[in-house]
């Protein structure tokens, strides 16, 4: 029957591990497995949510068209 170990390890500078096995395992052939933790592949930032949000609000469209339409007739007028 073969034997399993489960061990948690940090990983040290340099990307490297140290394991420690239990007493009599010296010189024998073990395989290794590395599991590594589920990293998102994006964490969304808040601040798109918002800024999306923003641009479905009514009022602050208006507000939009508002600055639009005085930097237009600032433009116009040279300013």
């Amino acid at each position: 029957m073969q034997s399993a170990l489960h061990i948690t390890a940090k990983v040290l500078p340099g990307n490297r591990l140290e394991v420690q096995l239990p007493d009599g395992a010296e010189g024998q052939e073990v395989e290794v497995f590395i599991v590594m933790p589920i990293v998102p592949a994006h964490t969304p930032d808040p601040r798109i949510a918002l800024l999306a949000e923003m641009s479905r609000d009514p009022g602050i469209q208006a507000e939009i068209t508002a600055i639009d339409r005085e930097f237009a007739v600032a433009e116009i007028d040279g300013l």
